[in-house]
């Protein structure tokens, strides 16, 4: 093989080289987002959970109320 298409050959295999290892870090970073996400998307899930006990529970006391119980409007 002539010198020339060697360094050309070089160069090709360097610019492979160079995109694979931007798309390693491009994954890393990507799967840390999702990571992050995913624990974010836990959270939210466990405060809407309490949430939705806690107007349930709000919910099942207004029910339970007797009129002498019940406050009178404000005027």
């Amino acid at each position: 093989m002539p010198q020339n298409l060697d360094v050309k050959h070089d160069e090709s295999l360097e610019q492979v080289q160079s995109k694979i290892a931007y798309l390693e870090h491009a994954v890393a970073e990507l799967s840390d987002v999702v990571f992050r996400q995913h624990r974010e998307i836990g959270a939210l899930e466990t405060q809407l959970r309490a949430l939705r006990e806690r107007l349930d529970s709000v919910r099942s006391d207004e029910t339970t109320r007797t009129a002498e119980q019940e406050r009178p409007p404000h005027y």
